[in-house]
C-alpha cells in the first residue's frame, strides 16, 4: 500500500512542482502560493516518492519514506500556520490552502505508513 501511495502522490507532488516551475512566482488560481524554493523541494520529494513507488524497493522502504516525509509535511503545515514566511525562506509565504495541503499530505503519509504491511517484499 505505501508504494502505491508514493508512486501516485509522487507523480502529483512532481506535477504541482513543474507547474510551480512554469507558473513562476504568480499565485496558482489565487489561492496557492508559488516559490521556486518550494517548487524544487516538489520536484525533489514528489521524485523520492515516485522513485519508491515504481522502482524495485521493497515495502518497508516505501513505508519509511512515505512516513518520513509525512511528518515532514505534517510540520511545515503547522508551521505554515504559526510562522507562514517560514523564517524568510519563502519570500511569499504559505496560504491556508497551502497549510491545508501539506497538512492533509502529512497525516495521509503518516496513515499509510502505520497501515502498511510489515512483511510484503518488493513487487516483480
Amino acid at each position: 500500500m505505501a508504494r502505491t501511495y508514493a508512486g501516485v502522490v509522487g507523480v502529483v507532488v512532481i506535477l504541482i512542482g513543474v507547474v510551480g516551475l512554469i507558473a513562476g512566482e504568480e499565485p496558482l488560481l489565487g489561492l496557492v502560493n508559488i516559490d521556486i524554493l518550494e517548487d524544487i523541494i516538489h520536484l525533489a520529494t514528489g521524485g523520492l516518492l515516485a522513485y519508491v513507488g515504481f522502482g524495485q524497493q521493497d515495502e518497508g522502504l516505501a513505508r519509511s519514506v512515505v512516513g518520513g516525509l509525512g511528518a515532514v509535511y505534517l510540520l511545515v503545515g503547522v508551521l505554515g500556520f504559526i510562522i507562514p514566511m517560514l523564517f524568510g525562506l519563502l519570500p511569499n509565504g504559505y496560504s491556508i490552502v497551502d497549510n491545508i495541503i501539506h497538512l492533509v499530505l502529512g497525516v495521509a503519509g503518516i496513515a499509510v505508513a502505520f497501515s502498511s504491511q510489515g512483511g510484503a517484499t518488493a513487487r516483480t
